[in-house]
């Protein structure tokens, strides 16, 4: 079993509750994160970000790892539910600090989470961009319909 770091006191109850679980199923397979990254579509510092609770995990990891670990995926959806109302978008773990043990570890890139909008926000946005898009195409046809003579001779 893996020895967690403890989650940041600045991550919301539904949050915690969250990732402890995830935790709790990713210790249930015995799986390393590399192993659990080659078995997913999700890397393994994605999982390393996941699994301490400095990035939210999309829908598709918990459902992934439900997968991989023959676990209720419409609980943990659930609790990922709650969770995303109360996620706070851009907390980040200190560079160079492992997840599992705490211990330093050779800092890679920093992700400027601060920047990146809320987890469902990006899904949220794209689906009312298309929804305005196909209005828009709608109206152009609906006008050029209007427009077009209608070729009785």
């Amino acid at each position: 079993m893996t020895r967690w770091r403890p989650l940041p006191d600045t991550l919301p109850r539904e949050a915690h509750h969250l990732v402890e679980q995830l935790r709790a199923l990713k210790d249930r397979t015995g799986l390393s994160l590399a192993e659990l990254a080659r078995r997913t579509a999700y890397s393994k510092s994605s999982w390393q970000r996941y699994l301490s609770g400095a990035k939210q995990p999309p829908r598709g990891a918990v459902q992934a790892l439900c997968r991989v670990a023959g676990a209720d995926q419409a609980r943990l959806l659930a609790l990922w539910d709650l969770a995303d109302r109360t996620w706070p978008h851009g907390m980040a773990v200190p560079a160079g600090t492992s997840v599992a043990t705490g211990t330093a570890v050779a800092a890679g890139p920093v992700e400027r989470a601060a920047d990146a909008p809320p987890a469902g926000a990006e899904y949220r946005r794209w689906r009312a961009a298309a929804l305005v898009s196909f209005a828009v195409i709608v109206v152009l046809l609906a006008g050029l319909l209007w427009v077009l003579p209608t070729g009785s001779g």
